[in-house]
């Protein structure tokens, strides 16, 4: 059902343009990217292991029906004195008829198996596996998916902020190029400004070569074929602006509802089934039978007609194995598995300690984000004043090129770095709100 949610959700994109908002683009991503779809998949054949496992110790059916023609029959040589001859003579018999029909069903029914048991746990541990790595496929996903929208978003304001300093630089070259002309500037002014009008259109160029490429990447995330065209809704400022929440910064959670530890879990769970399983091989097994069958003899084919006699024949049987001696190699295997269980331990311990310092650190980054958010809109404020008084002293004749040239890439960094202190909001927020994420799967699981 999903598959085909995702390929008319996709058909749809490839007829028209299609605008997302940042949560449209996560909603859509969930249910269409390549990895939360292969994700989805790997929970079906979890759950059609979890059967295939169960059903091994419900009854097992079969039939056989065996047709033999004896094109040659064998010859059994027989002593002569059976049948009145010479002593140390032999007489050739041949047995049975040249043609026969069996048909037999059989029913198999597993009594006890310890492996069996464990198998059941097994298939249970690894149904919870896949459907906690799911979890954590679409928190990937998600923050994968607001990392791309939000690199298109820095992409375009980065190519209006080049087009307008451009724009202002060129006015700048214009007006510096006629007052040359009327012998009222150095011509190293015009070079200078032209340097810096150069770099601005190689910048301008890539920036929009950039863009290209953030799109590119967000349909792929999204699991959108690069080809369709798409568009995004929100603006980098009022985005970030939405990211602000302090509270998040005092938010807590117990360390095993965090997926990573989850998934630790599991892999300890796993690891103590084996050692279990290794032990049960230990055990005897035990299973009965019952066949039934029917067969039939001729000389010709005439196994379908109304006068062919079928002589029926039926078996019931138990099936006892019981392992006895192994020159040591279960207890090897056992002692392996239960050093791996030990090592799971120790790695689900390891885990715990790293979730905490995990959250610890991003909710550190997550508050510079902010603070430094604020810094940068500063930053770019003082940069545009400066870099305007610098123009207005350059046309003056109290300020060199050089000033000018120097305050403008002052203000250039400003706004790459307001830009960027934007975008870190959001991102920064994103891994906070992963790492915090309780998220559980259920049967109607929904994204």
């Amino acid at each position: 059902m999903g598959g085909i949610m995702a390929v008319n959700a996709q058909d749809s994109i490839s007829n028209q343009d299609y605008s997302f908002s940042l949560e449209e683009a996560i909603r859509y991503g969930l249910e269409n990217s390549y990895n939360s779809q292969t994700a989805s998949k790997d929970v079906a054949i979890a759950l059609k292991q979890k059967w295939e496992i169960i059903s091994q110790g419900l009854p097992q059916i079969s039939a056989n029906a065996e047709y033999r023609n004896n094109l040659v029959q064998p010859v059994t040589l027989l002593p002569g004195a059976i049948a009145g001859g010479e002593p140390g003579t032999f007489v050739p018999v041949t047995f049975g008829t040249k043609q026969n029909l069996t048909a037999t069903a059989t029913w198999n029914q597993l009594i006890f198996d310890g492996s069996y048991i464990v198998g059941i746990q097994s298939s249970k541990t690894l149904l919870q596996i896949t459907e906690n790595a799911k979890i954590k496929t679409d928190l990937e996903v998600k923050k994968a998916i607001t990392d791309a929208y939000g690199n298109v978003l820095l992409a375009e304001e980065n190519i209006e902020i080049l087009k307008n300093n451009l724009k202002t630089v060129q006015k700048n070259l214009d007006d510096t190029q006629v007052i040359f002309e009327n012998g009222l500037a150095e011509e190293e002014e015009v070079e200078q400004l032209k340097i810096t009008q150069l770099g601005l259109q190689a910048n301008l160029n890539n920036a929009v070569r950039m863009e290209d490429i953030a799109y590119d990447m967000l349909k792929v995330t999204m699991g959108i074929p690069v080809e369709n065209p798409i568009q995004v809704e929100d603006e980098l400022d009022q985005l970030s602006m939405e990211n602000f929440d302090l509270l998040l910064l005092s938010k807590e959670i117990n360390v095993e509802e965090n997926i990573d530890y989850r998934i630790a879990e599991d892999q300890a769970n796993s690891a103590e089934i084996e050692v279990k399983l290794e032990k049960s091989k230990a055990l005897p097994t035990l299973s009965a039978f019952v066949n039934y069958g029917a067969q039939g003899n001729s000389d010709d084919f005439t196994f379908f007609t109304n006068n062919q006699t079928y002589f029926d024949q039926s078996i019931l049987g138990l099936s006892l194995n019981v392992p006895i001696f192994s020159s040591g190699m279960r207890s090897a295997r056992t002692a392996q598995k239960e050093l791996a269980y030990e090592q799971s331990l120790l790695e689900l311990e390891q885990t715990k300690n790293q979730v905490k310092l995990n959250i610890q650190t991003a909710k550190n980054d997550y508050s510079f984000s902010l603070e430094n958010y604020e810094n940068k809109k500063q930053n770019l404020n003082l940069a545009e004043r400066i870099e305007n008084k610098n123009q207005i002293k350059f046309f003056e004749g109290l300020a060199t090129s050089f000033e000018l040239s120097e305050a403008q890439r002052q203000l250039y960094q400003a706004q790459q770095e307001y830009l960027q202190a934007m975008l870190d909001v959001i991102t920064q927020k994103a891994k906070l709100e992963n790492l915090l994420d309780t998220t559980t799967y259920s049967e109607n699981y929904d994204n």
